[in-house]
């Protein structure tokens, strides 16, 4: 009679933990931060195709780090569920905290009752209207949920990045200097990152209702060279739309890069 195998409960919780946490660490960092006009996201993210951040709803912004294929599949619930809910009742009742809820209840029932955990690390962010404070909510992989009132860090060295950022943190920059300060934290002392390596967008009350928008290689480079970059006008909004870089549809994708942020087709690496 062979006996059965038995696993403390505990320990269970302990391995998925490190699990999803080392897939994880391998994700390249990601900062939200408040400023002047709203909500910037900076990504360190050299793909074109595969988006780290992504439009929800009219004020609402998503991003992901982490394992690809798990986020994207967070995202693209996101979507449909913001629709849905838009749809039956109204855009206004369409809010950052409920989604983010949503989030943490799913990674929460994953992380607990499946085999493996999702290796992700998930911010929802609001932009603030009628007086309203923007908000922050970043969703671990075991479902906990943080509602941040400065700065939200997701992904590798998250502990050292966000030192960076607290020590040089300050809400009254305008564009320009809130994505320098972001890329600086990111960067640290001994690298140097370019337009090539990022992905920046923005959740801003100067854009209209379509308050999501992406900042352009070009604009990154004006802005890290120094130079204060114009906002973009309607035109520019609209050729960025045409070349299909601001888009909230499910084909879309959010974000990924060569380090874990990778298509389910390739090994964990």
């Amino acid at each position: 009679m062979t006996m059965p195998f038995y696993v403390a409960p505990e320990q269970v919780m302990k391995d998925r933990a490190e699990y999803a946490q080392k897939g994880i660490a391998r994700g390249r960092t990601l900062i939200a931060t408040i400023f002047a006009e709203g909500v910037l996201i900076v990504a360190e993210n050299p793909s074109r195709s595969l988006h780290k951040i992504s439009e929800i709803y009219d004020r609402i912004a998503f991003a992901g780090v982490g394992k690809y294929n798990e986020y994207d599949q967070l995202r693209v619930a996101g979507v449909r569920h913001a629709d849905t809910k838009g749809f039956a009742f109204s855009r206004e009742d369409v809010d950052a905290r409920s989604l983010a809820n949503l989030y943490a209840q799913y990674l929460g029932n994953v992380f607990t009752h499946e085999m493996k955990p999702l290796e992700v690390e998930i911010l929802v962010a609001e932009l603030g209207t009628n007086g309203k404070p923007d908000q922050l909510y970043h969703i671990a992989y075991e479902g906990t949920i943080t509602d941040e009132d400065r700065y939200a860090v997701l992904g590798g060295d998250a502990e050292t990045i966000s030192e960076r950022v607290g020590a040089d943190w300050r809400g009254d920059r305008d564009r320009a200097e809130a994505v320098r300060a972001a890329v600086r934290a990111l960067a640290g002392p001994e690298r140097t990152l370019g337009p090539g390596d990022l992905e920046v967008a923005v959740l801003s009350r100067a854009n209209g209702r379509r308050t999501f928008r992406r900042v352009t290689d070009g604009e990154l480079t004006e802005i890290l060279s120094g130079s204060s970059a114009a906002p973009a006008d309607a035109s520019q909004t609209s050729r960025a739309t045409r070349s299909g870089r601001t888009t909230r549809s499910a084909g879309g994708g959010t974000g990924g890069d060569a380090a874990h942020d990778r298509d389910a087709a390739q090994p964990p690496g």
